[in-house]
């Protein structure tokens, strides 16, 4: 199947640049025109694809080679893309920035080229004039399969500097598409390496948002970046078929209700994990743990993803009677599946004050920033995997958990060191990473069965 959709894939030369205000910004200007837009984000970041989502109308989606493989990124893509007029895709870091030590793999140019898209440079021009020039050809040249179809100048000073820009990158031979004035840059608010979730600020990022899509509208060439969008070639890729990834049950047997966590907590989550687990025959009912005082009626599974919940400690643990209820199900027994503040939600205390206490174990802030993909293998049975599973994570914290008594270790990390990591307690799967299951939908399939026997 050949997938046509219009398309283009906002790169930088380095983290800052402003990949995500004209990313956002050429969304929301394209749904202003009455386009159905498909966003996508590069790499596993769960943040700015919220603010996509803001901008379309549209849920985000992530297309990360390591977590979930070439192999899979067109379908990924032509699956959230379908019937959409044009798909936007928001880069991560420099544009030839990938996996450590995995040379292209999950770069912005690895996906460009999967993605078979023009590729349009953002570059903060803040600090040069004419060597804008050598940057913008160092980066077009470097690799003949990455198409770089234009560049949009960020950080303009003046009328001035944006005539010696355009001047020098005459000889470069990329158009430039638009110019960005340095003064009208877009408040975003952020907390670690990335910008602070939608759910913590929704009124604040709709207005950003608003603002990004007129600075775009007011400073780029949007009709001349559709007509690049256009030029993309096809793309022989059937749409990911999440039916089809999971084969659902073909009994009338019960639907068991899984809870998910959300809220301005629990904001980490691809939208692909709920897909699945609709697909595998369960009825997924979000709940927020700041609020909601017990689980959703006739829970019988569990979910909770990431997020900041260091941030919400002190409303979590005053919610008591939900974290009762979340100890009660599973000291029964039901499954329950956490990755990273999932993870500390279950501990028994998070800086002295009291969680779920589903595990023997505390956790406490840190100093040190945990980030990077990990390869790694299941080592204990568990409700999501069976020992020997390979999977690819990635983690995101400045949290320490240590560990007490009564639970085998959910994961051995392969790389880029050599540890176990996590927990498998009971029906309990609690780690600190964040997987992407449509690489490995038995996940899903399996963690829904426990759900239907438990």
């Amino acid at each position: 199947m050949v997938t046509s959709v219009p398309r283009l894939v906002i790169a930088a030369p380095c983290s800052g640049s402003g990949k995500t205000t004209v990313a956002t910004g050429l969304m929301a200007a394209l749904a202003a025109r009455g386009l159905a837009v498909s966003p996508h984000k590069v790499g596993p970041d769960y943040i700015d694809p919220g603010y996509h989502a803001l901008a379309t109308g549209r849920v985000g989606r992530n297309l990360d080679a390591y977590l979930c493989g070439p192999e899979l990124i067109g379908p990924l893509f032509a699956h959230g893309a379908h019937g959409c007029d044009v798909a936007v895709v928001e880069g991560v870091m420099g544009m030839y920035d990938g996996a450590a030590g995995e040379g292209e793999l999950a770069s912005t140019a690895h996906v460009a080229k999967l993605l078979r898209a023009p590729v349009v440079l953002v570059v903060d021009a803040s600090s040069q004039s004419r060597s804008v020039a050598a940057l913008v050809h160092g980066f077009a040249s470097w690799d003949p399969e990455v198409r770089v179809g234009g560049v949009i100048l960020n950080k303009v000073a003046s009328d001035r500097h944006e005539e010696l820009l355009r001047e020098a990158l005459d000889s470069a031979g990329v158009p430039v598409l638009g110019a960005l004035r340095r003064a009208q840059q877009v408040d975003t608010p952020s907390r670690h390496l990335g910008l602070v979730p939608v759910a913590e600020r929704r009124g604040e990022a709709v207005e950003a948002v608003a603002a990004m899509a007129a600075q775009v509208d007011r400073g780029c060439d949007v009709d001349a970046l559709m007509a690049l969008a256009r030029s993309a070639g096809a793309l022989s890729s059937a749409p990911w078929d999440t039916a089809g990834a999971v084969a659902p049950p073909t009994d009338d047997g019960p639907t068991p209700v899984v809870a998910m966590a959300g809220g301005e907590a629990f904001t980490f989550s691809y939208a692909e994990h709920t897909e699945l687990l609709r697909a595998a025959g369960a009825e997924v009912v979000a709940f927020d743990p700041l609020r909601d005082e017990s689980l959703p009626e006739g829970t019988a599974g569990l979910v909770v993803g990431g997020g900041f919940p260091e941030v919400y400690a002190a409303e979590l643990s005053a919610n008591e009677p939900l974290r009762k209820a979340i100890a009660a199900l599973a000291l029964r027994g039901a499954p329950v599946a956490a990755e990273c503040a999932g993870l500390l939600y279950l501990c028994r205390e998070l800086d002295g004050r009291p969680m779920c206490g589903v595990l023997e174990a505390t956790a406490r802030m840190s100093e040190r920033l945990t980030l990077g993909y990990r390869d790694a293998v299941a080592v204990s049975d568990s409700v999501l995997a069976v020992a020997g599973t390979r999977m690819r994570g990635h983690e995101f914290h400045r949290t320490v958990v240590e560990p007490g008594a009564g639970a085998a270790p959910a994961w051995g990390v392969r790389a880029p060191d050599r540890r176990v990591e996590g927990f498998v307690q009971q029906s309990v799967h609690a780690s600190y990473l964040h997987t992407h299951w449509a690489a490995e939908p038995g996940v899903a399939r399996r963690f829904v069965e426990r759900c239907r026997t438990s």
